[in-house]
């Protein structure tokens, strides 16, 4: 991944949370079949140095005769973005020396999978992630909740896997090589047309 140091985002904590927030990542493959990708929800895990990956496929899916066999292995989170118009940029009136760009946070995960056949580890798999994702609602949905012969049809459609995360590395690109003004100019702009609330808070963090 292109990352000007500037733009590098190292702390565990901010990473994690953007995977945590952003789960529905891009799973990346380069094996005897060429270059596979599908977009696939992640639920992050203790564990090594970097944390714990875990992930279900339908069985269908031919991505998993890449990770049957061991092939490398990109995952890409990606979480607000913005496009961001040189007219926010108050410097722009000094020299007109501007173009237009776009803001966005990605965290790009790399490591080694395991696949995963016992309904056991699935089932607690899909309870993680329904559970992550539907307990800030008034009235959360469980997997529990369906019937159980139900659930242990879809089970028998489904492989997990399992990937020990080697390296993680992020980019947080939110204006920060702009002078403070054209910065807050960004955040100015993005409130009065209505763009993305979670990119002006990241950017009001900085």
């Amino acid at each position: 991944m292109h990352c000007p140091g500037l733009f590098r985002e190292e702390r565990m904590e901010v990473l994690h949370g953007l995977i945590a927030a952003y789960p529905l990542a891009t799973l990346i493959t380069a094996g005897r079949g060429g270059l596979m990708a599908n977009l696939i929800p992640f639920s992050l895990h203790e564990g090594g140095d970097y944390g714990i990956l875990r992930a279900h496929l339908a069985r269908g899916n031919k991505q998993l005769e890449e990770l049957c066999e061991g092939t490398e292995i990109l995952v890409v989170f990606q979480g607000p973005e913005s496009y961001v118009t040189p007219s926010w940029y108050p410097s722009k009136t000094e020299h007109g020396k501007v173009v237009p760009t776009w803001n966005f946070v990605m965290v790009q995960v790399r490591g080694d999978a395991r696949v995963i056949k016992d309904s056991g580890w699935i089932l607690a798999q899909l309870e993680q992630l329904t559970n992550n994702r539907e307990r800030e609602r008034e009235y959360p949905w469980k997997v529990s909740d369906a019937p159980e012969y139900f659930i242990e049809a879809q089970l028998k459609g489904l492989v997990g896997i399992e990937i020990s995360i080697r390296s993680i590395e992020g980019k947080w690109k939110i204006s920060q090589n702009r002078l403070s003004v054209d910065h807050q100019g960004v955040i100015d702009g993005l409130r009065a047309e209505g763009g993305c609330p979670a990119m002006v808070a990241l950017m009001e963090q900085r």
